[in-house]
């Protein structure tokens, strides 16, 4: 059973920063791909950004140029680096791991982005 913990979401100005943490319970390098997702309230839940087991990368692009997705294997854990935050950008944000076909989800956590 995997299970993954996020934390670091908060409330921030715009333009300002902040670190997300997903630590897993297992390797992450046997993860096909983890990837980070948000969810806006009355909106669908969207890929932010994606890392495979080939390091390949991904970005929305609304996020392209400010986020910064990354994993430290050592650690069990991945990482959002947000820069230059928009209220927009205001959601729950999910870390996701895919294994062997199936999708693991952490719990969420918030990021609210004040004008």
């Amino acid at each position: 059973q995997v299970q993954l913990v996020e934390s670091g979401g908060g409330l921030v100005q715009a333009g300002g920063s902040l670190t997300l943490s997903c630590v897993a319970s297992g390797n992450i390098f046997s993860f096909n791909a983890m990837g980070w997702y948000r969810q806006a309230p009355g909106k669908q839940r969207e890929l932010v950004a994606s890392i495979t087991i080939g390091d390949r990368i991904t970005y929305a692009d609304s996020v392209t140029g400010r986020f910064t997705i990354s994993r430290d294997n050592a650690k069990n854990t991945m990482y959002l680096q947000m820069n230059s935050l928009k209220p927009e950008d205001t959601a729950v944000y999910y870390c996701k791991a895919t294994k062997w076909g199936i999708d693991y989800w952490g719990q969420g956590t918030q990021v609210t982005v004040s004008s």
